[in-house]
């Protein structure tokens, strides 16, 4: 029997429907896994036979077939265990193969049948409402930050029983619903520029950058105030708007960095990548290409301290992106262009030598 469970994956920032086709077949048992699946994905396999038979259903001891459609584009990460797992349970008729059809569901399963965060949740439900999409299912600890998109029910679940239980209406879960505003907790930066005394010159030119978007390098012996000055430049830069900390927001989710309790970004971002640090960790790049610190300090601050100790080509690499506002990366399995609009600060000393 064939059963379609729906699912999310992402090609950078863009969110896409995975179809996840589940058919269970007579013959010799066996789980195949098809479409360009990542160790991650094909490793989902012992996961989901783990988990459905301790949630106290019923592994098929048949042949298993799952195709991830498109089956062009690269899968990867454990999102899709639970879309497995409900299209077995489907197929092999433990469930109603209808009660699927009007969700999609993002989740990691453990072997016990709870379902655990994945990173990347908010840039792969935004698309869901101009798909057509109004119901999706994650885990627990992703439900703040999938509920901040306007306009889909999203349901929290903890684990495979929960789940199923909703979807036969013994137990119906209530959508999750997050107020924004109690996210915009006010600036807690770790220092204010008006702390700074004297140094008037160094504050004007800051100022006029930060007004502007203008670069800015800065000279001057060690301990003159360069990191210092350059640390609170973001607390005289405008604050963001929501569309702005959504955008940053789906960057950090992407890269697995967002906190705990707060789902939303609302500070402008400051980072300061160490001068040894590789070209591919400061643009971006990997196999399958991840937010690098230019993009995690998009609409922010990045900051180059000891400038001149940097790698050249890490600095070259800058270049574009800077022009642009993008950074686009281009790897075998991918082209993926993430955003890239930040000020570039950058401090030296007057001789290597100090």
């Amino acid at each position: 029997m064939l059963t379609i469970v729906r699912s999310l994956a992402l090609n950078g920032l863009e969110s896409y429907i995975v179809r996840v086709e589940v058919d269970v077949s007579s013959g010799l048992p066996g789980f195949e896994l098809v479409g360009l699946p990542d160790a991650a994905v094909r490793e989902a396999k012992d996961r989901v036979r783990a988990a459905i038979k301790n949630a106290g259903f019923d592994f098929p001891a048949r042949r298993i077939t799952v195709n991830l459609a498109p089956a062009d584009l690269k899968k990867e990460g454990p999102v899709y265990d639970l879309a497995i797992s409900l299209g077995i349970l489907a197929s092999t008729e433990q469930i109603d193969s209808g009660l699927v059809n009007d969700y999609i569901f993002i989740g990691e399963l453990s072997l016990d049948g709870t379902i655990q965060g994945v990173n990347g949740v908010l840039p792969r439900v935004s698309l869901l409402p101009l798909d057509g999409y109004e119901q999706v299912v994650v885990p627990v600890e992703n439900a703040d930050e999938a509920a901040l998109i306007q306009g889909i029910k999203v349901y929290p679940t903890t684990n495979l029983n929960q789940l199923i239980r909703h979807l036969q209406g013994e137990e119906p879960i209530k959508s999750h619903f997050v107020d924004i505003n109690k996210f915009w907790t006010g600036r807690n930066l770790s220092g204010d520029m008006a702390e700074v005394r004297g140094q008037l010159a160094v504050k004007r030119g800051l100022e006029v950058a930060a007004a502007g978007g203008h670069n800015v390098l800065m000279l001057g012996s060690p301990g003159s105030g360069k990191t210092m000055l350059a640390r609170r430049l973001p607390g005289i830069l405008p604050e963001l708007s929501l569309d702005e900390a959504l955008e940053v927001t789906n960057l950090y989710s992407l890269a697995g960095m967002l906190q705990s309790g707060q789902p939303l970004i609302t500070e402008r971002p400051f980072r300061s990548p160490h001068h040894n640090t590789s070209t591919s960790a400061i643009v971006g790049g990997g196999k399958y290409p991840k937010p690098g610190e230019i993009s995690l300090a998009h609409l922010g601050v990045l900051f180059l301290d000891e400038v001149a100790e940097f790698r050249r080509d890490a600095l070259e690499a800058l270049r574009q992106p800077l022009e642009d506002g993008v950074v686009s990366i281009s790897r075998v399995h991918a082209s993926i262009t993430y955003p890239a609009r930040i000020m570039l600060i950058a401090s030296m000393n007057p001789c290597r030598c100090e």
